[in-house]
């Protein structure tokens, strides 16, 4: 089985969460599928600091499920752990968005550990379930992002 290539992309988004008792198993250590949870937080966050927060995407009629997802894990997180979730847009077609992750253990030495890297892929529905172009507005917005991220690297 070949290895997917999972690399961030300028610009990259980073917020930090704190794992909570609920985040956990029996084991004491998160739950693999929370991981997907916390894919979620990042995506969210950074499209909120855009300033194009996905109730903004929802009233132009148009809602992202996730089509497809990967996780690949490297080391587990358990309760009070202090997790940075870095994230970056990496592909953006008429109908589908590609967002690619990394969490990682942030440590008291100022070191982190790798935790999960792995992508989500979301399709533009409408209301009614069809697949439906992204608004030209919000194509628009993501493109002006993305070129200034460029012109500032």
């Amino acid at each position: 089985m070949s290895k997917l290539a999972i690399n961030l992309m300028e610009p990259i988004f980073t917020t930090t969460y704190r794992v909570i008792y609920g985040d956990t198993d029996a084991a004491g250590v998160v739950y693999n599928a929370n991981y997907l949870r916390y894919f979620e937080i990042g995506r969210t966050e950074m499209m909120r600091a855009w300033a194009l927060p996905y109730s903004a995407i929802e009233q132009l009629g148009c809602i992202l499920p996730v089509t497809e997802s990967y996780l690949r894990f490297k080391a587990p997180a358990a309760y009070d752990d202090l997790i940075t979730i870095a994230v970056s847009l990496v592909e953006v077609s008429k109908l589908t968005c590609r967002f690619h992750y990394a969490i990682s253990r942030e440590q008291a030495d100022g070191k982190s550990t790798l935790l999960v890297k792995g992508f989500t892929v979301h399709a533009c529905v409408n209301r009614q379930g069809k697949l439906t172009p992204f608004p030209q507005s919000v194509l628009d917005k993501i493109q002006a992002i993305l070129e200034k991220s460029k012109s500032a690297a």
